[in-house]
């Protein structure tokens, strides 16, 4: 086998099988123990945090994978309030997520929107309306607000895959 340099040390050695990265030295050795602790430790502890996440940190993390697939999606266009460029985007809901949780991820219900519009003017739902229902057209608004008045609550398997989902979604944007 060829020679190698080693990946703590840096000096040459000869290995004993391919897969060997490092020299025997006790200092290379102690260093690569560490480092595979580390790395247990690392997926170890991702897997603790998320068994000890609630219903509430799951739609957190979703709203925010959604609110970036949205921002996104609808990115180099205008607000759809105010019709201008905006300086920061937001993902704006027609129909506000903490009361109507059956739209909350919709993507009728969710688009680009300027800071001043989503944050400053609640909205800004009259010019949001207006602009709503020219993108979306008259029948699928009433569809958006019939569901809208729906009760809904989320299982925290059903927020995971619209985590995955929307993750997928945002990478497959980017990639374009």
């Amino acid at each position: 086998m060829k020679t190698r340099k080693c990946k703590y040390c840096k000096s040459v050695f000869s290995p004993i099988t391919t897969l060997q990265k490092n020299c025997f030295e006790p200092n290379c050795v102690s260093e690569w123990i560490n480092e595979v602790k580390e790395k247990n430790w690392k997926s170890k502890k991702a897997k603790l945090k998320m068994d000890l996440m609630t219903i509430q940190d799951y739609v957190k993390l979703a709203q925010q994978v959604f609110n970036k697939f949205i921002r996104l999606r609808d990115s180099g266009n205008v607000c759809i309030s105010c019709q201008k460029k905006p300086l920061k985007t937001n993902a704006g809901h027609f129909y506000n997520a903490n009361n109507h949780w059956s739209v909350r991820f919709d993507e009728r219900n969710v688009h680009l929107q300027c800071e001043h519009c989503n944050t400053y003017l609640s909205g800004n739902l009259i010019y949001y309306r207006e602009n709503l229902l020219r993108k979306i057209g008259i029948e699928e608004f009433e569809n958006l607000s019939v569901e809208a008045t729906k009760t809904r609550k989320f299982t925290v398997q059903e927020l995971k895959e619209i985590i995955t989902t929307y993750k997928k979604k945002t990478k497959e944007h980017e990639t374009q």
